[in-house]
């Protein structure tokens, strides 16, 4: 039945009741309408969390800094973010993460304000997109390497630092898990764009 169609009911005689015939309007529409704008409204909750885990990733990893004292505390040795160009690149990727995630809010509000407009979500998806390939990049760029400074590598002399720079380490371990969690609503977004889409 499409949307405008009516049913007529026919009342049987003897009932009591006259006979008379009812129309009864079914607007499945109206239905289609809430289901979009129950997905946008999941969408705008979802960005608010990958705007969190973004910025606590940034935030952690720019912050990421311990010295350890030699002998005299005016001679240290110390492990900082910005001692390894994957981490720069880790913090550099993820703060214009968390800028577009806020700059996407507009945009989220209007697709749960005009749930059927088309452009918004579009928009979205291609930028959710383009947006979790850089997310995906610095985290996996950054967990090799927090890898290697857990274990080390022998065969590249490559020593395991985590057990002098405990601190730092677990900074650095923290912000790649919360990159790593912004990719996964990454994920849960760019789904919801393209159930949204589908039923356009």
């Amino acid at each position: 039945m499409k949307s405008g169609d009516s049913t007529t009911i026919d009342v049987p005689e003897g009932s009591g009741v006259s006979k008379a015939k009812t129309h009864v309007v079914v607007a499945p529409g109206q239905d289609k309408s809430r289901m979009k704008k129950g997905v946008a409204i999941i969408d705008f909750v979802l960005r608010l969390g990958a705007i969190i885990a973004a910025l606590a990733a940034a935030a952690t990893m720019g912050t990421s800094d311990q010295s350890l004292p030699f002998f005299t505390q005016f001679f240290q040795f110390e492990a900082s973010y910005d001692d390894l160009p994957t981490f720069e690149f880790f913090l550099i990727a993820m703060s214009i993460v968390s800028g577009y995630l806020v700059l996407s809010l507009p945009f989220s509000i209007v697709a749960i304000v005009r749930p059927h407009a088309a452009g918004p979500r579009i928009f979205l998806l291609i930028m959710d997109t383009v947006a979790l390939t850089l997310t995906t990049s610095a985290a996996a760029a950054a967990a090799a390497i927090v890898y290697l400074a857990h274990n080390g590598n022998s065969s590249s002399n490559w020593l395991a630092i985590c057990n002098q720079f405990g601190d730092f380490c677990q900074s650095v371990s923290g912000a790649v898990v919360a990159a790593f969690v912004t990719a996964v609503v990454f994920v849960f977004l760019i789904l919801l764009s393209a159930l949204a889409l589908r039923r356009h």
